[in-house]
C-alpha cells in the first residue's frame, strides 16, 4: 500500500483541511504551496498582533511553517489541522515573546522608517466581529493595537483568535489547550481590558453600542 492511500484511509475527512495534510504528510510540493497560500497571511496576522513587531512577526511566522513541515508527519488527527497550526504559532510567538524580554535592554536594532505594523498588517485577511470589528472599522487601527498590546499576553491571545481570527470558543480551547470555560473567562477578562484601555486613552473611539461580553 502506497503512504498516500494509507493516510487517505485513516484520515478523518471531516477535516476541511484533510486532503492538504495528506499530501503534506506525503511529501507533495503543491500540497505545500497550497499551506502557505491558505494560511501564510492570517498566521503573520495573527502572530503580529500577539508580539508588536512586523519583523519579527515575519520570522516566527517562518519558523511556524519551517516547524510544520519537519512535524506534520507526527500530526494526528485527534484535533483539526487549523488549530494545531495556531497552537504553533502561539507556542512560538511566546517563545519569542520570552526570548525579547530577556535580551531587549541588550538589542539595537535598526528598522525601516517607511515600514510600519499598520502597512504590514494591511496584507492580510482580517475576519473581525465582534467589539474589535467595530472599532477597527472607524478605522483607528493604531489606537487598537496599542489596546491590545496592553493586554496580558494569555488575554491577547484570546481575544485576538475570536475577534480578529473569527475561531469559535471550541477552537480557541483546542487551539490554547485550555477548558471552554477557561477561553470564555480570559476573552471576557481581555475584553474588559481593552474597554479600560480604550476609554482611558481614546474615549471617543468607542461606539455607544460596542459588545463587550462574550456571547
Amino acid at each position: 500500500m502506497s503512504r498516500s492511500s494509507h493516510y487517505r484511509r485513516r484520515y478523518n475527512g471531516s477535516d476541511p483541511d484533510g486532503d492538504m495534510v495528506r499530501g503534506l504528510k506525503c511529501g507533495e510540493p503543491e500540497s505545500f504551496r497550497l499551506l502557505l497560500r491558505r494560511y501564510q497571511n492570517p498566521v503573520y496576522g495573527y502572530v503580529c498582533r500577539l508580539i508588536d513587531d512586523p519583523f519579527e512577526a515575519e520570522d516566527v511566522t517562518q519558523d511556524v511553517f519551517v516547524k510544520v513541515f519537519r512535524k506534520v508527519e507526527g500530526f494526528r488527527e485527534h484535533c483539526a489541522f487549523k488549530t494545531w497550526l495556531y497552537r504553533i504559532a502561539a507556542n512560538e510567538s511566546s517563545n519569542r515573546r520570552r526570548w525579547f524580554s530577556r535580551h531587549r535592554a541588550r538589542m539595537v536594532t535598526e528598522r525601516a522608517d517607511d515600514v510600519s505594523r499598520d502597512a504590514l498588517a494591511e496584507r492580510m485577511p482580517d475576519p473581525s466581529r465582534g467589539p474589535f470589528e467595530q472599532i477597527e472599522r472607524l478605522e483607528h487601527r493604531d489606537i487598537l493595537n496599542r489596546a491590545l498590546s496592553s493586554l496580558y499576553p494569555r488575554y491577547r491571545e484570546a481575544v485576538v483568535l475570536r475577534d480578529v481570527c473569527g475561531f469559535t470558543y471550541n477552537e480557541i480551547a483546542e487551539t490554547l489547550e485550555v477548558s471552554l470555560g477557561t477561553v470564555k473567562s480570559r476573552i471576557l477578562r481581555g475584553r474588559e481590558g481593552l474597554k479600560r484601555y480604550l476609554l482611558q486613552s481614546a474615549p471617543s473611539v468607542v461606539p455607544h453600542d460596542v459588545r463587550w461580553q462574550t456571547e
